[in-house]
């Protein structure tokens, strides 16, 4: 099992890695998902 988590960890770091360019890039994506988790919370009360 861990083995597999290490593969999927390997293959999947390349990918977020070209997604988001710089730490700036990266910052602004994961506030984009916080915004985002944070409206739907709001919309289901």
């Amino acid at each position: 099992m861990r083995k597999l988590i290490l593969v999927a960890v390997m293959l999947a770091a390349p990918l977020m890695a070209s997604a988001c360019n710089t730490i700036a890039g990266f910052g602004k994506d994961v506030g984009a998902v916080g915004d985002a988790v944070s409206d739907t919370a709001e919309k289901t009360k």
